[in-house]
Parts: structure tokens; sequence; C-alpha cells
């Protein structure tokens, strides 16, 4: 497996310091984030999970803890619309360059407004996503925020 990604070529060019962490990926495990903690011995709250929405029809990317499921409500008021809801997986794989498991909010295909859970800023390091299905970057969660342009919202329900 590559250590080296759309995503982390986004961070070294951001100036973010990260580390590479490889886990095997499960394609059959109900909850991609939470496998990915188990996987890594991490508590979920540490393991952020990438998923792409739709606000008012217009493409987001949400970044949350593996445990925790989006509020429809929280995340359409973080953006200042009014209807949220998650993007069809094929429609996240095209706006994002990625596929599904292995999307990364860093280096997509299309910049979008991203937003990244406010709790998750109070972990001195998370993982994110590295761009592959079984590769992550560990990272502190500010700077994280900082190479998104990302706002720090409550998002989850």
């Amino acid at each position: 497996m590559a250590s080296t990604t759309r995503a982390t070529q986004a961070l070294t060019a951001a100036k973010v310091a990260f580390t590479v962490h490889h886990y095997e990926y499960d394609p059959t495990a109900e909850r991609i984030g939470m496998q990915a903690a188990e996987a890594l011995g991490e508590p979920p709250q540490r393991v952020l999970k990438t998923l792409m929405a739709l606000v008012d029809g217009k493409p987001v990317c949400v970044v949350v803890p593996s445990d925790q499921e989006v509020s429809m409500k929280k995340l359409a008021a973080a953006f200042k619309g009014k209807k949220a809801e998650m993007m069809p997986p094929g429609d996240a794989e095209r706006v994002t360059g990625y596929h599904v498991g292995g999307i990364s909010p860093f280096g997509q295909k299309r910049q979008v407004p991203t937003a990244i859970e406010e709790a998750a800023l109070a972990e001195d390091l998370v993982y994110i996503n590295g761009g592959q299905r079984g590769l992550q970057v560990r990272l502190a969660p500010r700077e994280a925020q900082r190479a998104l342009k990302a706002v720090a919202a409550p998002l989850v329900a």
C-alpha cells in the first residue's frame, strides 16, 4: 500500500505535521470508522470519519468522531443552510476522487466547504483518512482545521 496519496501531498503542501498509519481495512465492516479505530487500537473519539453531504443541494464535507452520528439539523446550521442530507456514495466518489472507505477531506478532487466537530478539537492528536482504504494520518486537529479551512461546530446528534 502506498503511503503517498493526494491527501498526504495536500498536507505536506499545507506544511502540516502528520504521521501515516496503515491498518487492515475490512470491507464488510458495518461501520468503517469504528473498524478503523479498533484496528488502530485508538478510542473512537480520536478516529474521525469523513462524510460527504449536501446542504441546500450543495456538496460539503463533514469530519466527526467515528462513534458519532451527524445531526442533519446541526450540519445545515453550520453552513447557514436550511436542509442537509447525506450524499449518495457514487456522488461522494465523483466529487472527492476517492473511493468510499478511503475518502479523505484532504486533497479532494474538488475542494468543498468543510466542517469539523468542535469537540474533536479538544484532542491532542486525531486520525483522519489519508485518501486510501486502510490508511490514516495522525495529526493535531487544529492543524487539520487550518489545512481544510474548516468551520468548527457542534455537528453530532
